[in-house]
């Protein structure tokens, strides 16, 4: 009877020392630069002694001139980030895991950081996130192959900075998640048209990576169950990208769903049995059924509260790690409660500033949340008393002057 104390082994050799993974949270904090700093080391090393087996960094952008955040860390040729070695060292104290999350936009570049972002075709985002991100342009093909030499090449530096592992943002409508979506991509070359031509890029960035690494060095991905629209990246999709990857030798699989148009990864679309909702993730069923194809380790985000809820599914065998992210960032010492035997539950509830509009516009989890990290990387502690509507408001004061500085 699988339970989250329990260390895991990976198809690669590297073994987790229990099965709480800390999913990515982007904290835009980077310096100038494009560069990490101390304020992420004290972050990673309070999760560090905070007890999870696995931290797994926020977005990491391999391109400059692509950024989903104006305060993202870049791992690109030219950038020399002497703090990387710091960073990594402290997120793997008390021997904990720390992996880098590697990342493109592509369309979801807000306006103030990219008149013309790029994607796989050139179709804007549904409204009324057009008013924030601007209509892409389709890659050519000769881009597509630099930006799989771009994720290769992020993958080395963090094996060379003594970071444990890497993950591939393939989830939450980013560049990965284009390419797989036949809403957002319509190429009719290819690297569109059919799943098999969708996956190709997904599949040849593993490639790359993998051949930079090495057999050893634990390789995932993060993947959507589901985008949750009309026409989108299916459930049929996901499974049979999922068989693939991992038929490959991909060493960790994460389950998400949903993407800024949809955003299932915070809750907004749980399934409405009650029988359902006491089981607490968000993706457990499709968890289960996926389970039957995957060969490699799978990681189930999005739900979960309770330590009973937790050790629940990994005895059914739906999932083998549990991803904590919100949870983590009100308190970070939640793995090492959930690790000491007792009935535990995080803190973590729905929020709204109580403006439809600015619920809408605005991805409010994302904002409050990351405002908690940015306190930890202070040295303090996260403040549950912050108005979601302060956060708002404070967004968009930083929008506003970091579209004058041009923070590039």
């Amino acid at each position: 009877m699988t339970k989250i104390s329990d260390e895991i082994k990976l198809p690669c050799g590297a073994v987790i020392k229990n099965r709480i993974g800390k999913s990515a949270m982007s904290e835009n904090m980077g310096s100038r630069g494009f560069v990490s700093n101390t304020a992420l080391n004290t972050l990673y090393e309070r999760w560090a002694n905070g007890g999870a087996g696995l931290l797994i960094t926020g977005n990491i952008m391999i391109h400059r001139k692509a950024l989903g955040e104006a305060h993202n860390v870049v791992f690109e040729k030219g950038i020399e980030d002497p703090n990387l070695k710091l960073w990594a060292a402290a997120g793997s104290k008390n021997n904990t895991h720390i992996w880098t999350q590697i990342n493109h936009p592509g369309k979801q570049s807000p306006k103030f950081l990219s008149k013309q972002p790029v994607a796989p075709s050139a179709i804007p985002l549904a409204k009324p996130l057009d008013r924030v991100f601007a209509t892409p342009r389709a890659l050519t093909e000769e881009e597509i192959w630099d930006l799989i030499e771009r994720y290769a090449y992020a993958a080395k530096v963090s094996k060379d900075n003594g970071f444990t592992g890497i993950q591939i943002h393939g989830a939450h409508g980013y560049l990965v998640s284009q390419f797989l979506s036949p809403t957002h991509n319509q190429r009719t070359d290819k690297w569109g048209g059919s799943l098999e031509n969708r996956m190709r890029f997904a599949g040849e960035v593993y490639k790359a990576m993998r051949k930079e690494v090495g057999d050893k060095f634990p390789v995932s991905i993060k993947l959507n169950s589901a985008d949750f629209q009309k026409g989108g990246f299916s459930k049929e999709d996901s499974m049979n990208v999922v068989q693939y990857l991992s038929e490959q030798g991909m060493d960790l699989i994460e389950i998400s769903g949903g993407t800024y148009e949809t955003p299932a990864m915070v809750g907004t679309h749980k399934p409405q049995k009650d029988s359902t909702k006491k089981r607490e993730a968000y993706f457990l069923e499709y968890c289960e059924e996926v389970r039957k194809v995957a060969k490699s380790p799978l990681m189930l985000t999005g739900g979960f509260r309770t330590s009973a809820g937790m050790n629940a599914a990994l005895e059914s065998g739906a999932c083998d790690m549990i991803g904590l992210a919100r949870s983590l960032a009100v308190n970070p010492e939640f793995p090492n409660q959930l690790l000491s035997g007792k009935d535990v539950e995080s803190s973590v509830k729905p929020l709204t500033t109580g403006l439809k509009f600015l619920d809408k516009i605005f991805p409010l989890e994302i904002i409050w949340y990351t405002e908690q990290l940015h306190l930890m990387g202070q040295g303090l502690n996260p403040d549950l008393n912050r108005t979601p509507l302060g956060a708002a408001m404070s967004m968009i004061y930083k929008l506003g002057k970091n579209a004058v500085k041009r923070v590039r």
